[in-house]
């Protein structure tokens, strides 16, 4: 079986952030601290899935930096999971992929949850990267540059 890289020796920052948060588990994790979820109990009600799975998606992201633990809130001997700011910079990418999903994964008169900006009530606009000047950029638009 062929020796897989470490993320450390990968140029691409697409293929080192995948390497940290690509999975399907890790990027539910997050999601849910997002909605507020910080005990171990919680996400794997939430989400489902093994206990083992979950405290080995919870420690790398600890390690990662994205989540650390603190004594629970309630004073009870838990420990909860909480995102940490390069955690919370990963909110741009889970809205990215809850609006691409919005738009490519569902049909339109399907029932799916929406995300709402607090202040207003109404769902937040549609994300899209910009240029300087505020246009909007396409693929088209943009080159990848190697640094040295």
């Amino acid at each position: 079986m062929p020796h897989r890289k470490s993320s450390n020796d990968e140029p691409c920052p697409v293929a080192r952030s995948v390497d940290v948060v690509g999975d399907r588990w890790s990027l539910l994790i997050v999601r849910d601290a997002f909605d507020g979820m910080r005990r171990f109990g919680d996400f794997q009600r939430s989400l489902g899935m093994a206990r083992n799975i979950l405290s080995d998606r919870l420690r790398k992201l600890v390690d990662a930096g994205i989540l650390e633990t603190q004594a629970a809130s309630d004073g009870t001997a838990y420990q909860e999971y909480v995102l940490t700011a390069k955690g919370e910079s990963l909110f741009p990418l889970v809205v990215a992929l809850r609006q691409w999903g919005e738009q490519h994964l569902f049909a339109r008169s399907e029932r799916h949850s929406e995300l709402i900006d607090k202040r207003t009530g109404r769902p937040i606009p549609f994300m899209a990267p910009q240029a300087e000047d505020g246009a909007v950029l396409r693929p088209e638009g943009t080159e990848v540059r190697k640094l040295s």
